[in-house]
């Protein structure tokens, strides 16, 4: 690939990042509207709050089951067509949703089949989808195209819930149809983009080959610390999973009020990308980590405590924004010293505890609320979250004290040190993984 000037939208000069640009986007768009159609509708027809845990579960076992041999995929098969089937399989998801929908649907079994689904695509999705994008830009237009990717992403994070709720009005059957034509166009957008040659590894599949990410991560205690905190934070966080019954029985908005909900995290994460992308972190980033988990352990206690639309609002957007800053430094904490050739394998270890922070995030929160009530269960989830964060910032304190990213370190041309006990990146380069998580502000 030439080098092009990677000054802002100087990028889509390049081809191929602009469709797989374009199709992540209109992908992140259907699956945020699906996601705010498939909650209300559940709530609608069961009243359960632990049937809205179950979504979050329904994606996250097939994920769990699955992630590993994903990771292991994504480094030895071509990470282009990984993601064209599993565009192709969230097609499939939505069509089913929509004939399910047509046909009267009356039990709530047959939408957590089709999660299932979502789930098994979705676990094979993400660590080919955080491996590639290094292969689609030069080296040194990489973090140029990170914020771009980042921006976009929350874009349609913005946008796709408060489409989904304006037009849940007409029916969860036009929410559907929007979603399966959206979905479409990004397979013909994927199916047309091809990628620089990646390191690829034709070992044969064996479990200790599939852990060889896991051992990665363990051996470095600050990215063990980092991934790890994401994921107890958020998972007794996570009140996403909750806002369906939130906006129906505190806030009474309808469908509607909960797409502005949903996307309030969205606004939050992307005014701190934007923040992020022009003033980056680059000194204190152990305190700015912690001090991002707590941002939104706090904002999810303030949810709990109100009946306000617009206090509601603001505490979403609160999470976004401290979400968005610990999510920044872990991906670059976990990216940057992480060998082409093993980078799919530690993205599915990095995965396993996004997806456990979500989903089964989602799940806890279900359960919780079927215990407690709504708002018990919002405000003891902050308060752990809080607890989280303390209770790490004891136990890592290498965490907590880092000043300087790797790279910042004195690594030459802005490379980070190779990791011991592993091979070089085989073009040398760091990467900046994002990654999705349903419902969220998280990038995929």
């Amino acid at each position: 690939m030439s080098s092009l000037p990677a000054n802002g939208f100087g990028l889509l000069r390049h081809r191929n990042f602009t469709l797989y640009l374009s199709a992540r986007v209109l992908s992140t768009l259907a699956i945020q509207m699906q996601s705010v159609a498939i909650g209300w509708q559940v709530y609608e027809m069961t009243g359960s709050l632990f049937d809205l845990g179950l979504i979050g579960l329904a994606q996250f076992a097939p994920f769990l089951v699955l992630i590993l041999i994903a990771g292991h995929a994504a480094d030895r098969y071509n990470r282009r067509n990984i993601i064209l089937l599993c565009f192709l399989a969230q097609l499939t998801c939505g069509l089913l949703l929509l004939a399910f929908t047509y046909s009267g649907l009356k039990a709530v079994w047959p939408v957590f089949a089709v999660l299932v689904l979502f789930g098994s695509a979705r676990a094979f999705m993400m660590p080919a989808s955080q491996a590639i994008l290094i292969n689609l830009v030069p080296p040194d237009s990489f973090r140029k195209a990170v914020a771009l990717s980042s921006s976009s992403f929350h874009v349609a994070v913005i946008t796709g819930p408060i489409l989904g709720g304006l037009l849940y009005i007409a029916g969860p059957k036009v929410v559907y149809i929007i979603v399966a034509a959206l979905l479409s166009v990004s397979v013909l957008l994927m199916a047309q983009t091809s990628a620089s040659p990646q390191a690829t590894n034709r070992k044969p599949a064996s479990l200790h080959h599939m852990l060889e990410g896991l051992r990665f991560v363990w051996s470095r205690p600050v990215v063990l610390g980092a991934i790890s905190l994401d994921l107890f934070a958020v998972l007794f966080g996570g009140a996403t999973a909750l806002l369906p019954a939130y906006a129906h029985d505190v806030l009474q908005v309808g469908p509607t009020g909960l797409g502005f909900l949903r996307t309030a995290p969205g606004v939050g994460a992307a005014l701190t990308s934007v923040t992020l992308a022009f003033w980056p972190i680059s000194r204190h980033v152990g305190r700015w980590m912690f001090g991002g988990v707590a941002v939104f352990g706090a904002g999810t206690i303030v949810l709990g405590t109100s009946t306000l639309f617009p206090l509601s609002f603001a505490a979403l957007l609160l999470m976004g924004a401290g979400d968005m800053v610990s999510v920044y430094i872990r991906h670059l904490l976990v990216q940057f010293e992480t060998p082409d050739e093993i980078r799919g394998r530690v993205s599915a270890v990095n995965a396993v505890f996004i997806g456990a922070s979500n989903e089964l995030g989602e799940f806890e929160s279900g359960v919780t609320a079927g215990w407690f009530g709504l708002t018990p269960a919002l405000i003891l989830g902050g308060m752990a979250t809080l607890g989280v964060a303390a209770i790490w910032a004891w136990r890592f304190p290498v965490l907590r004290r880092m000043d300087r990213f790797p790279a910042a370190a004195g690594s030459p041309a802005g490379r980070p040190p190779a990791a011991s006990g592993t091979d070089q990146p085989a073009a040398g380069r760091s990467d900046l993984i994002t990654d999705v998580k349903s419902g969220t502000s998280r990038q995929g």
